[in-house]
């Protein structure tokens, strides 16, 4: 089992069990916690807190590399279980908290701002990191980072690919609220957010929270012209040598030769 699930007081803690491998989100983590929460939601609970078995500080190391299609396939397509995990996250209609306590990198970190609330320990850090592995974002969760943080802090999280630490991530409101250290993290989760959500009206959350979802997708919607060119954009990049070079060169653990230019979209 990658996944634990704990149903107290109508609360359900869901956490990756999988440190030895940094809580990669592979095909059979992400089907697993589909599972957790729909099976929470089942159960009546009126919150579910995402936590994770930290090893070497990480929390989650993000996408699983070496599930990644060097075939031609679109990397971040519509089903790609990842994505599907981040849709669960974000339409099931009861919160969903994001505990974190380490370093989240990459689509942990589109995970996390999946979630409805995010706390954390003050040495936590948050990194989006496509750009590292020459992987092409897809719209949809490019949208969901500029809908959250604004596009400026959104363009430097992925340009640079670069960790944040829990104060900025608190500053520009990534996260709810930060607390000192790991024990500090769990009483003012327990204290500050789930009393509150055991006192009050989960049938008016919810409600709350359907709205808050189709709100956010209203504002985000594109012509179909400008989809297809940003598909367009994302396909010569995922077919290009660029792609798999930052595969490769992950899985070997040494820096990547990139050789494409910006030109090569024009």
């Amino acid at each position: 089992m990658l996944v634990e699930n704990m149903i107290k007081d109508r609360i359900a803690y869901i956490k990756m069990n999988n440190g030895k491998h940094f809580n990669c989100l592979s095909e059979d983590m992400c089907n697993e916690l589909m599972a957790d929460i729909k099976h929470s939601y089942e159960k009546e609970c009126v919150g579910i807190v995402l936590e994770a078995e930290v090893n070497r500080h990480v929390w989650s190391a993000g996408h699983d590399i070496r599930e990644l299609p060097q075939d031609g396939s679109d990397p971040l397509a519509f089903y790609v279980p990842m994505e599907k995990l981040l849709r669960e996250v974000q339409e099931i209609p009861i919160p969903v908290i994001a505990c974190v306590d380490g370093t989240v990198w990459g689509g942990a970190c589109d995970l996390c701002l999946s979630c409805d609330m995010i706390v954390s320990s003050r040495d936590a850090t948050f990194a989006i990191t496509p750009a590292k592995i020459g992987i092409p974002y897809n719209a949809s969760g490019i949208m969901h980072f500029v809908n959250q943080l604004g596009i400026n802090k959104a363009r430097e999280m992925f340009f640079l690919a670069t960790p944040i630490t829990a104060e900025d991530a608190l500053n520009v409101g990534l996260i709810n609220r930060v607390a000192d250290n790991g024990e500090e993290l769990r009483i003012m989760l327990e204290e500050q957010f789930l009393a509150p959500l055991r006192r009050n009206s989960i049938l008016s959350i919810s409600a709350i929270k359907r709205q808050f979802r189709i709100l956010s997708r209203a504002s985000t919607v594109i012509s179909a012209e400008s989809f297809e060119r940003i598909n367009a954009y994302r396909n010569i990049v995922y077919c290009g040598d660029d792609y798999r070079e930052g595969i490769n060169s992950f899985l070997e653990k040494r820096p990547p030769e990139y050789k494409g230019k910006a030109k090569d979209l024009d």
